[in-house]
């Protein structure tokens, strides 16, 4: 046997690809043939291979998976062992089968399989890439079919999913916790008997004034199992309590209109039918259908949470910041420490974002203790800091030493900006290549299309490169200029009885203070070494602010 791209013997090691969709699965379907199945592929398959004397070396089956990209395992795993020589033929039912996506598709049969010495064959259509036949001509036709026919069937599917969803029939895969399908009726919801008395439960300590963090720590006692936990769902390895409720868990309940016996859906869509991603629609674009199920709460008893504390807490956002506000960070989770007014107590105090959100959950380190006596003691140091700063200062040595740093600093980036723009130009060579190679006729247009796409796609990623070390190049320009700036800002705030947030953020780059409450100030451009100090407490007033924030009247 020869292969007439090789033009020499070949001992054929082939891999049967096999792939099936969830709409070919889906037996409510009109287009559904039983054909498509796994079992009759493999056979088909299998048969040729026999036939044809090749040796079967691999067997990659896809099952549930779109055509239209091509991040499926199996074909992953398949173009793996084609890297490691495993297999040099590859055989499908039909182009269907390896996608219906046309650029990626031709991408695979025009360049890809050919640049490795992989033979292609396609049973249906007649295609085999080792032989000049006709029947290979009108492959770029049927895949384009193909990629079409699959953006058609996308359409009519989500005018029949809007349909249903119009008619307030359940479409989702899971449906909310608390809930289940109705066996005699699939688009309709009934309560789950094992988890609609723990939504109900949710509901009416909410009602009850019972506050989230609480409803948190009962379910957990209770050792009752988390909506993720319970629908089987992949879990994330950042969250420290995967297996916990967590308030974020309880609000999302609580702010459910669905347990109201009303249907919403329509509330994300994907970008595109080839695209797995999906993005949240406006509220004016969501299908809420009412009482198309029965509610696991009423509605007065539901409006009525949403208006509490424990829908959202309410921030102030119009009160006068403090001075080190946002300057000051937890050391351990590296979020925002929040400063917040203790109305029971009369003061202001500190505490870490991540933590006070869940407590009880103990998801950081607490920080707490009165703002006013941070602020005191942050005052203090930095002050002390910057005078010291000022007596030893030489200007012009100050300027030099960080434009040498700075300058060394961006000489890998220099060096990197040359080489982009070496590599811009030989991408940009290559496709005026095709480009005269489609005009003289060596090139059809569809195989331009193939071709030149990943190279566009490079010269993209090229000139965001480039834009961004040029960027970079310009910010160390900046930061040169700014230096006598920023030495006459802390002048400034030295002669100044009461220094302003706009002068602190001037010169600090960031604040962090550790559980042990370890200070650790960190200064801009570096010209400053980091001051490290203790917090302690001390006896002055907590509160020399109202409960608005703004000073008191001496």
């Amino acid at each position: 046997m020869y292969n007439s791209l090789l033009d020499s013997p070949v001992f054929y090691n082939a891999g049967i690809y096999i792939r099936l969709s969830q709409e070919d699965k889906d037996k409510d379907k009109k287009y559904e043939s039983e054909s498509e199945s796994v079992t009759n592929q493999r056979q088909i398959l299998v048969n040729h291979v026999r036939q044809n004397g090749f040796n079967l070396a691999g067997e990659y089956v896809d099952d549930g998976y779109s055509g239209t990209n091509f991040d499926r395992p199996a074909f992953k795993r398949m173009i793996q062992d084609i890297e490691n020589k495993k297999i040099n033929l590859v055989i499908v039912k039909d182009l269907s089968r390896l996608g219906r996506d046309h650029v990626n598709t031709g991408y695979y049969m025009e360049r890809y399989f050919p640049e490795h010495k992989v033979r292609f064959i396609s049973l249906m259509e007649g295609y085999d890439s080792a032989r000049n036949q006709a029947s290979n001509d009108s492959s770029t036709f049927i895949v384009a079919c193909n990629d079409y026919y699959s953006k058609q069937n996308s359409n009519k599917i989500r005018d029949v999913l809007y349909s249903k969803k119009s008619n307030g029939k359940f479409i989702g895969s899971l449906p909310a916790f608390g809930y289940m399908r109705d066996p005699e009726d699939k688009g309709h919801l009934i309560p789950n008997p094992e988890t609609a008395p723990i939504v109900r439960d949710i509901f009416r300590w909410s009602s009850e004034d019972v506050g989230i963090s609480e409803i948190v720590t009962r379910l957990n006692d209770m050792n009752i199992p988390t909506p993720s936990k319970y629908k089987g769902t992949k879990l994330s390895k950042r969250c420290k309590c995967n297996d916990q409720w967590t308030i974020s868990s309880v609000r999302k309940i609580l702010k459910n209109r669905m347990y109201t016996g009303d249907m919403v859906q329509n509330v994300q869509t994907k970008v595109s039918y080839k695209s797995e991603k999906k993005i949240t629609l406006d509220k004016s674009l969501w299908i809420v259908v009412e009482n198309t199920h029965e509610a696991l709460v009423d509605k007065d008893t539901f409006n009525s949470i949403q208006t509490t504390s424990n829908e959202i807490p309410n921030v102030k956002n119009d009160r006068e910041k403090r001075l080190f506000e946002n300057l000051i960070y937890c050391k351990e989770c590296g979020n925002y420490l929040t400063v917040s007014y203790r109305k029971n107590h009369d003061y202001w105090s500190v505490n870490c974002n991540k933590y006070s959100r869940d407590p009880k959950r103990r998801l950081c380190e607490p920080h707490f203790f009165p703002y006013n006596y941070l602020e005191e003691q942050l005052l203090k140091r930095v002050t002390k800091t910057l005078k010291a700063y000022i007596n030893e200062i030489n200007l012009d040595s100050i300027n030099k030493k960080v434009a040498n740093s700075l300058t060394e600093e961006n000489k890998t980036e220099a060096d990197e900006l040359a080489d982009a723009y070496n590599e811009l130009d030989k991408l940009s060579k290559k496709i005026q290549n095709y480009v005269n190679m489609l005009e003289v006729g060596r090139l059809t247009e569809a195989s331009y299309d193939i071709v030149s796409k990943p190279v566009h796609k490079n010269i993209d990623l090229v000139k965001k490169k480039i834009t961004k070390l040029e960027n970079n190049q310009l910010k160390v320009k900046t930061k040169v200029k700014k230096v006598p700036d920023y030495t006459d800002k802390i002048k400034e705030l030295l002669n100044v009885d009461k220094p302003t947030r706009d002068l602190l953020f001037a010169v600090i780059d960031r604040i962090e203070i550790d559980q042990y409450r370890n200070i650790e100030i960190y200064y801009k451009f570096n010209l400053i070494k980091k001051d490290s100090f203790k917090y302690k407490e001390t006896e002055s007033p907590r509160n020399p602010y109202g409960p608005k924030g703004k000073s008191r009247k001496k």
